[in-house]
C-alpha cells in the first residue's frame, strides 16, 4: 500500500481526527480565557435542552436551549462577551455560528458544560 493509497482511504478518518483535536485545542484556549472573559462581563450561555439543563449545569449559566435560540437573541447582549456550551461542543458550535451571523462579535465556544467548572 502506498502512502497516496493510505490516504486514499482514511481521510475521511484523519479529518474527522482533525475535528476532535481543533475541538478540543479550542475548549482549552477558552478555558484558559474564561476569567478575563467574566471580568469582562461575559454571559455563559448553555444551548442544552431544559431537560439536560435541569440533570447538572454549571453556575451562573443562562439555558437558551439551541432550537429556541433565534427566538430569543434580544436575551443576549452583543456588548459584552458570549461564552456557548452544551453536551459536546456540537450545538454550542452552531449557536456561535447563528450568534455570528446576527452580528455578534465576541463569541467563544468552551464545549461542554463541564469545562465551566475546570
Amino acid at each position: 500500500m502506498t502512502i497516496w493509497n493510505f490516504f486514499e482511504q482514511y481521510w475521511p478518518l484523519m479529518v474527522f481526527g482533525l475535528w476532535l483535536a481543533y475541538k478540543w485545542w479550542n475548549s482549552k484556549r477558552v478555558i484558559a480565557m474564561l476569567p478575563e472573559l467574566k471580568k469582562n462581563g461575559a454571559l455563559l450561555l448553555d444551548v442544552r435542552t431544559a431537560v439536560e439543563f435541569s440533570n447538572g449545569n454549571a453556575p451562573g449559566t443562562l439555558n437558551i436551549p439551541l432550537q429556541e435560540l433565534g427566538g430569543r437573541l434580544s436575551e443576549i447582549p452583543k456588548s459584552s462577551p458570549v461564552v456557548l456550551c452544551c453536551a459536546s461542543g456540537t450545538r454550542s458550535g452552531m449557536a456561535k455560528l447563528l450568534l455570528m451571523q446576527n452580528g455578534y462579535k465576541q463569541i467563544h465556544n468552551i464545549g461542554p458544560w463541564g469545562n465551566f467548572l475546570k
